[in-house]
């Protein structure tokens, strides 16, 4: 989430900058400094790179401190020197970074100095600069460099003892590991057909442990539904359709056609396999019966492929992954967008600015307006966005909104996917297998050919002693 906006920070509300002269070069004094950083926690230790004053050097050496160490790799995507500074700042506002210590500072030139200086502007962070200065003339020429920079608020302190106070204790968390990789329970091939059948052959067919796994997601689909369906009836009150009174060409007819796409995506877009998917979904289905209502999906969900189907669920070790391969804001956000939309490249690349909302929560696809030019608008495919994919796609919205004439309408993956050498480079340094691409599915989302309905208001499932009516008595 973004902590800030840029044009509320103000020289007088930016926090002092903290020069420390470290005359004698002290070992002590940079393994004090090494020993604060805690990148989650807020704080990072850079070491600018030796042997160049490259202002990209400069922001590839933050974002390394972040943990973001991708250009490591001799092949990696190398970016441009405004794009990058771009990045350290939107990966500054979004994870809320609070404190950067920045070592040999003695070393930096006026021009990486005032991207410094402009990077605290825009982003509030307290800056923390360790200098070795060992005679009265190299303070001076470094004081009169950081003066030109618009270094005037400094706080300094001298001596190794006077330094160890002003960096701080040091941090006391475990160090940082990546996360284990992912390890779910396969589930078995579960039956098809009729939805009101379904447990009963799963309770019929699977042993006890199975059963048990697969009922689980079945009363969380049930238990989701019936949740949806009441606030929905709540702020609309505006009833679905009965199916007769739909016509077969006029199929995304419904009241709220958005709001069930985005239900069904954020019911299954955690999910981690197809079988864990038909489960929640076969659930659903007994919840909106409960209520007299129809809910069709496609028979065969392989064939049509998107949440649940060709996702990837968004792990701590898949957000590690992605935000160490992946620096490039624009680039994490499209590849994480691949990994939980599921869905096709070409229906991606129609994804404008404005179609993240404000607390990116959802992404919204008018795919029709934009093939059919002058045709009204249908319903837009919707897609939730897990949490954990949520800071990638603020920064990627913040980084674009920072690029020159940019309005909400363009692309926001632009330049990401629109070539096959850049798709082919993104699969490559994203590291991990996309579904989607690995097995593309032409047809429509799954989600997106649901259909809902109103039923009469007696259904043979809800007579009493109909044990297909309800998962559990709980329930």
């Amino acid at each position: 989430m973004i902590q800030c906006s840029p044009a509320a920070l103000t020289p007088a509300t930016l926090p002092p900058v903290l020069l420390l002269l470290d005359e004698g070069d002290d070992r002590a004094v940079q393994h004090a400094a090494c020993q604060r950083a805690h990148p989650t926690g807020g704080r990072i230790t850079a070491d600018p790179t030796p042997h160049t004053n490259s202002l990209a050097y400069l922001a590839l050496d933050l974002l390394r401190a972040m943990g973001r160490d991708s250009f490591a790799h001799p092949d990696a995507e190398r970016m441009s020197t405004d794009a990058a500074w771009r990045a350290v700042t939107c990966w500054t506002l979004t994870t809320g970074l609070k404190e950067a210590i920045v070592l040999r500072a003695h070393r930096l030139t006026p021009e990486r100095l005032r991207r410094l200086a402009t990077w605290r502007v825009e982003t509030g962070v307290r800056l923390v600069l360790i200098a070795h200065t060992p005679h009265q003339a190299a303070e001076q020429r470094l004081r009169g460099l950081l003066a030109a920079a618009r270094f005037t608020d400094l706080r300094t302190a001298t001596g190794t003892s006077a330094i160890a106070e002003a960096i701080g204790p040091p941090v006391t968390a475990p160090p940082l590991r990546p996360p284990p990789p992912d390890q779910v329970h396969p589930l078995p091939d579960l039956p098809g057909g009729d939805p009101a059948a379904f447990r009963d052959e799963c309770r019929l067919h699977l042993d006890e442990a199975d059963f048990a796994r697969i009922d689980g997601q079945y009363q969380a689909g049930y238990a989701a539904a019936r949740t949806w369906l009441a606030r929905h009836h709540a702020s609309t009150g505006t009833p679905w359709p009965l199916a007769t009174d739909v016509a077969e060409e006029e199929p995304d007819a419904g009241p709220d056609m958005e709001g069930l796409r985005l239900f069904l995506a954020r019911l299954t877009v955690s999910s981690p396999s197809p079988q864990h998917t038909l489960a929640r979904i076969r659930g659903a289905q007994m919840g909106f019966l409960s209520r007299h209502l129809q809910l069709d999906v496609p028979e065969d969900l392989n064939e049509r492929g998107g949440p649940g189907i060709t996702t990837v669920p968004i792990t701590p070790h898949v957000a590690h992954v992605l935000s160490a391969h992946l620096p490039n804001p624009l680039r994490a956000a499209a590849a994480a967008a691949l990994l939980f939309t599921g869905t096709d490249q070409s229906l991606l690349c129609m994804t404008q600015i404005a179609s993240v909302d404000e607390h990116t929560t959802r992404l919204a696809i008018d795919r029709d307006s934009r093939i059919h030019i002058g045709m009204p608008p249908g319903p837009r495919h919707m897609y939730a966005i897990p949490p954990r994919a949520r800071p990638l796609l603020a920064a990627a919205l913040a980084f674009r909104r920072r690029t020159p004439r940019t309005t909400d309408h363009l692309g926001l993956f632009a330049g990401c996917l629109g070539t096959p050498i850049r798709f082919d480079n993104l699969i490559r340094d994203a590291g991990l297998d996309i579904p989607a691409v690995t097995h593309p599915h032409p047809a429509q989302d799954w989600h997106a050919a649901a259909r809902c309905r109103n039923l009469p208001a007696t259904t043979p499932s809800d007579r009493p002693g109909s044990s297909s009516a309800r998962p559990t008595a709980a329930l």
